[in-house]
């Protein structure tokens, strides 16, 4: 998974990308260049099923973070950094939430509805140079495009992001080589004073955020990277002292996977007990593949197990014994938290 955090000028969003990942992006970079910093999803459940498996790797799932650089000065985004977005499978806005250096107010639900109108008219201008070659007789990359295509610009010029167009699964597949904008989920994180970290977004913000399926975290990016700067115990220390009981980080992720609709499904054995992630929705076939595409193009069928089970039991022979071992086919739908192995023609 590939969140790009996003933001206007001053809004402390590189601040809360180095919070989070622990990289500093160099401020000379051109705009529409991007720095990466990969971040583990640290799953107490993988943990846990670790220690049935000493000393085997330990390998988390990650979610890669990308700071984009805007062109300095602008107010908005550049041409070259909404490029750089198509390549994102979530946005990350951080939004200001503190007096910037003139002591002029915060507005953060106005800062939500300019990157929402940029978004809108990246898009609709890919749609206004695809329609007419399709009203001119393109083929078609997929049955009903132009019809579809057609629906969509009527969304757009109604300013109104494609992510609320009521677009069917199989729709937002057919689509996926276009990359829309907004047609991607949407996080916005509210950069805020340590004063006011653990106070609720402003209700006109959180409102707008509900209309605009836009999920809202609040944080304070340079409060974060203090704690990124400390040890294991201090940090638990500083959080508790601000009444937090998980890093930015972690909190982050949960709502980066409560947004995409991710779950996580378990490979453990001698060698490896490694977490992998996936669309609420997959089935088995699919998150074989995921694994590698051997398994997927020569499943069989997949041993399941429940990871309380197998933590509950000690080991994966007990639960075979005592029926908590299932037999599962192509098109069994992988829940969070089972234990996959993938029986496969080699």
């Amino acid at each position: 998974m590939k969140v790009g955090i996003v933001g206007l000028p001053r809004s402390g969003k590189t601040t809360v990308f180095s919070a989070l990942t622990g990289q500093n992006p160099d401020p000379g970079l051109p705009p529409g260049r991007t720095t990466l910093g990969t971040v583990r999803v640290r799953d107490p459940r993988l943990a846990a099923l670790h220690a049935l498996y000493p000393p085997a790797k330990l390998i988390f799932a990650e979610v890669v973070f990308s700071d984009v650089a805007g062109a300095p000065g602008r107010k908005g985004l550049d041409r070259a950094s909404l490029t750089a977005m198509h390549d994102f499978d979530a946005f990350a806005q951080v939004l200001r939430g503190f007096p910037d250096e003139a002591g002029a107010a915060p507005d953060p639900q106005r800062e939500l509805a300019d990157l929402e109108a940029e978004l809108v008219l990246a898009d609709l201008d890919v749609l206004e140079r695809k329609l007419p070659r399709l009203q001119k007789g393109e083929k078609p990359s997929f049955t009903n495009e132009k019809e579809l295509l057609t629906r969509l610009k009527e969304q757009l010029d109604a300013n109104r992001p494609l992510r609320l167009a009521g677009l069917t699964p199989a729709e937002v597949r057919n689509l996926a080589g276009y990359a829309f904008l907004s047609l991607k989920p949407l996080l916005g994180v509210l950069n805020v004073p340590e004063a006011a970290v653990r106070d609720p977004a402003p209700a006109p913000l959180a409102a707008a955020a509900e209309e605009h399926q836009v999920r809202l975290l609040v944080l304070s990016g340079e409060v974060e990277r203090q704690i990124a700067e400390l040890d294991d115990a201090s940090a638990r220390d500083f959080l508790a002292d601000l009444g937090l009981t998980e890093s930015a980080a972690q909190r982050f992720i949960a709502a980066a996977y409560g947004l995409m609709d991710l779950i996580s499904f378990f490979t453990v054995g001698d060698d490896e007990v490694r977490a992998w992630t996936i669309r609420r929705g997959t089935e088995a076939v699919t998150a074989a593949g995921k694994i590698h595409t051997d398994l997927e193009q020569g499943f069989i069928r997949a041993e399941v197990i429940r990871h309380e089970d197998l933590l509950a039991l000690g080991s994966e022979a007990k639960c075979r014994e005592a029926g908590k071992l299932r037999l599962e086919g192509k098109v069994y739908v992988v829940q969070d938290g089972d234990i996959l192995h993938v029986r496969h023609n080699k």
